[in-house]
């Protein structure tokens, strides 16, 4: 019996969805939407109110709408960085030779 499906083409993605979009700054931008989106995760877990993270972060609370709304592009990774020590996090960067096939970035949040 022969079956009508159409084979589905696809493309795998290289794990930047910036990079695979073409943006000239993809790195950049996904390395503030990783951390902007761990930092989401921190606020999440600590079930504050935008006013609390406002005074936490250091940041108008109309911002602070926007981190929590993923506009990430919005803030400099210094600044993402500055949020992540305000929440009381260490931040490691480590610096190793790239292997063929892997990304030229990782960005991880261990648990808390």
């Amino acid at each position: 019996m022969k079956s009508n499906r159409k084979q589905i083409e696809f493309e795998t993605g290289s794990g930047n969805v910036y990079a695979d979009l073409g943006l000239t700054d993809s790195n950049d931008l996904y390395a503030r939407a990783r951390i902007a989106f761990g930092i989401r995760g921190i606020l999440d877990d600590r079930k504050l109110k935008q006013r609390e993270i406002s005074k936490l972060l250091g940041i108008p609370q109309p911002e602070v709408s926007h981190l929590m709304n993923g506009h990430f592009s919005r803030f400099t990774l210094d600044k993402l960085l500055e949020f992540l020590r305000r929440l009381d996090r260490k931040v490691s960067i480590q610096v190793s030779a790239h292997k063929p096939g892997e990304p030229y970035q990782e960005i991880g949040f261990a648990a808390a």
